[in-house]
């Protein structure tokens, strides 16, 4: 029965699968029609009564043709979201506002200014369109989009603390999605982590102690997804503003899911990026796809 089963080649001429051939890279058809045939042969050793059906030509080319249209399918489609998280991690996020999808696809339909000033009539830089705008929403000097919030946390250490130590509470030392953690993302910055506290209860007097000539920067992170509760201490983000004014150093503050609106009166008690701002924190870093 083995003899029986037809070169990749005779395949490729069947039908359907010619018509995928058209529009489908060949390589790919070809990979697909090899898959196919190796599953084949594990079906004749397994039960060569049901493999005669799928020797016919006309299966084959209906399988092949298959699984290239699986394969080449868009794979992101809605979903109804009936989990009770409104902001689902792995549901897509924010789902975005109507006139922002408008805009999106009105400019990349089209050529647009996305590295170009058009009031010099010169090259220009990209993060121009976003970073103007965040900052007055913000209420802050400056910003910057980057990929996602770790990549941010990453950028700030590398650049403020390579080679030296931050200081962040044990009971922040977390991971904040798709497998980002703290301290790895510490240690492939090139800063060294200086944990403080306990799980539970850390003072401001543990980051004092910890202070020395080799503290670049004093961390603090927001737990969006988690909550200790009961026995608990933490250090106001004033007091650690406070404490870094007094010893030179700049305080970070990762809010995680970051919010730019005061949504307390409906519920939603979330910091507000730009009251950490306001409270002296010299960088803050946030998510840009679900409190927004």
């Amino acid at each position: 029965m083995l003899r029986q089963i037809p070169a990749v080649d005779e395949l490729l001429g069947g039908p359907r699968v010619a018509r995928q051939c058209e529009r489908v890279n060949r390589v790919v058809v070809v990979e697909i029609a090899r898959a196919v045939l190796a599953d084949l042969r594990a079906l004749i050793a397994r039960d060569p009564q049901a493999a005669a059906a799928a020797l016919e030509p006309a299966a084959l080319d209906e399988r092949i043709a298959a699984e290239v249209e699986r394969v080449s399918a868009v794979s992101l489609r809605p979903v109804i979201n009936a989990t009770g998280v409104i902001l689902h991690t792995n549901l897509g996020r924010a789902p975005l506002a109507t006139a922002a999808i408008e805009h999106v696809r009105e400019v990349a339909t089209q050529y647009s200014n996305l590295e170009y000033d058009l009031a010099a009539g010169a090259r220009g830089k990209r993060d121009v369109h976003t970073a103007s705008l965040l900052a007055r929403l913000a209420g802050a000097q400056a910003a910057i989009v980057v990929n996602n919030n770790a990549a941010a946390i990453f950028l700030v250490l590398n650049t403020l603390a390579k080679g030296g130590e931050v200081i962040v509470s044990r009971g922040e030392l977390i991971e904040i999605g798709d497998g980002f953690r703290i301290p790895d993302i510490m240690a492939e910055s090139g800063a060294v982590l200086r944990e403080v506290g306990t799980t539970n209860r850390t003072r401001l007097a543990d980051y004092e102690r910890a202070i020395s000539e080799r503290t670049r920067l004093l961390l603090r992170v927001h737990p969006s997804n988690f909550r200790i509760v009961g026995f608990t201490e933490r250090p106001s983000l004033d007091e650690l503003v406070e404490l870094g004014n007094r010893v030179g150093l700049p305080v970070f503050e990762d809010l995680g899911s970051g919010c730019l609106v005061d949504l307390s009166a409906y519920g939603i008690e979330e910091p507000v990026v730009g009251a950490s701002l306001a409270a002296g924190a010299s960088l803050v870093s946030f998510s840009g796809d679900k409190m927004l």
